[in-house]
């Protein structure tokens, strides 16, 4: 037990527990929630029906880190599909498994191409828009026995967008005849919240496990996602997905995402994220998965690239010599990690810092694994580098990035290389 008053972010993560969730494809098994590490996921915006090209994003979506990936599954055509794209990562080594997206026909779907249904890891469905009346409990257990029939897990995802109109319009007509009527956000709230569980709980009761399911309730308000999934998290053991539906464009999108996600992440609500981003123009579509990435490493809850801190720059650091070195280390590192997360394990972990004076530089190096302090204006052409908290060495002249740069790969070879 730790005694220290001052509790990690990853202890505080173990504070709600859900159920483990074994989302698989082949020898690879994704566990989501039972305490497992919080996992990312991200989704294709191919047209599905191009199987070449979907599987083509799945892998670089894979690549930059996303554990689980979602495609559409909207028509025939592109169930069809999803074996083909299912195939092409087979070869490719890209043993990630495939979650396929219903709106509206997924119960028709899955019945109708079994081979979508086996090639897909888990399917999400929306309680919203998988029928209405009579129909809606009929398409949604026809969905649910197919899950159940061939071991899949299932994602039962609310979203206030598309949120299920005859139960909004009976809690409206029972909120009215209170004493005292809720707002209309509050309604609004437990209208998503009773979608999801009480979906979840039919779906037990027709015999789906519940360690089969996860549960999300996505708004695109921050305030709005907190409130909801603290009060989901207080009411239920499911597994948790978090994310901001239609977060939006860059600095927004980025900001809003980071800020209500933390928020849950640090009060251990969460089990699978999310960052739903309108890519730029010329954009990866890996970006959602770059952020995604740095929300977990940042809280401490994960590491998935070597950190590289770096300072803002300020009247002592005319040079833009720091900024380059940091820009290029940074792109090194991330770039090399694919082929580095089987040959140097541990690595990720390891932090790196490019200073740009003698203010901070040199504490900043010897905080990290290894850090360079570079000469701000008007100090000596001199760069001590520290590895391990020790001045090791001093680099000078035009050389300096590229000697650096040698420096942090032998240092890598050195620490990493054996443990394999």
């Amino acid at each position: 037990m730790n005694d220290s008053p001052f509790l990690s972010s990853a202890d505080s993560n173990r504070a709600h527990v859900t159920h483990a969730v074994r989302v698989s494809w082949g020898g690879n098994h994704v566990v989501v929630g039972g305490g497992a590490p919080v996992r990312i996921q991200s989704m294709t915006n191919t047209d599905t029906v191009d199987a070449v090209a979907t599987a083509i994003q799945v892998k670089e979506l894979a690549l930059a880190g996303s554990e689980m990936v979602r495609i559409t599954v909207n028509n025939d055509e592109a169930a069809r599909a999803v074996p083909y794209i299912r195939e092409q990562l087979d070869r490719m080594g890209i043993d990630v498994p495939l979650v396929g997206d219903f709106h509206y026909n997924g119960h028709r779907l899955l019945v109708d191409h079994p081979d979508c249904a086996v090639a897909l890891s888990k399917y999400r469905i929306n309680p919203g828009n998988v029928g209405r009346g009579d129909k809606r409990d009929r398409q949604f257990l026809q969905m649910v026995e197919t899950a159940a029939r061939l071991g899949k897990a299932i994602r039962i995802g609310v979203n206030w967008g598309s949120l299920d109109q005859d139960l909004l319009a009976r809690m409206m007509d029972e909120n009215s005849r209170r004493s005292v009527p809720w707002d209309a956000k509050r309604v609004m709230y437990e209208a998503l919240i009773s979608s999801a569980l009480d979906s979840a709980h039919q779906a037990v009761e027709a015999g789906l496990p519940a360690n089969q399911i996860i549960l999300s309730c996505k708004v695109s308000g921050v305030q709005d996602l907190i409130a909801v999934y603290q009060e989901l998290a207080r009411r239920s053991q499911f597994a948790l997905h978090l994310g901001l539906t239609e977060a939006g464009m860059g600095t927004k999108g980025t900001v809003a995402s980071a800020a209500a996600l933390s928020i849950l992440l640090q009060q251990g609500i969460g089990d699978t994220i999310r960052v739903s981003l309108t890519p730029e123009p010329g954009e990866a579509r890996t970006q959602e998965v770059v952020v995604a990435a740095e929300i977990l490493q940042s809280l401490g809850l994960r590491a998935f690239v070597p950190s590289v801190t770096a300072c803002p720059g300020c009247g002592r650091t005319t040079s833009t010599t720091f900024q380059e070195l940091a820009k290029q280390i940074d792109d090194f590192l991330r770039t090399s990690m694919p082929a580095w997360r089987d040959k140097y394990p541990g690595v990720e972990s390891m932090k790196v810092a490019v200073m740009g004076c003698i203010v901070n530089g040199p504490g900043e190096s010897k905080h990290a694994d290894i850090g360079i302090s570079l000469p701000g204006t008007g100090e000596a052409p001199a760069a001590p580098v520290y590895i391990d908290g020790e001045k090791r060495l001093t680099l000078r002249g035009d050389g300096i990035a590229q000697e650096f740069q040698v420096v942090v790969e032998k240092y890598i070879q050195q620490r990493f290389g054996g443990q394999s």
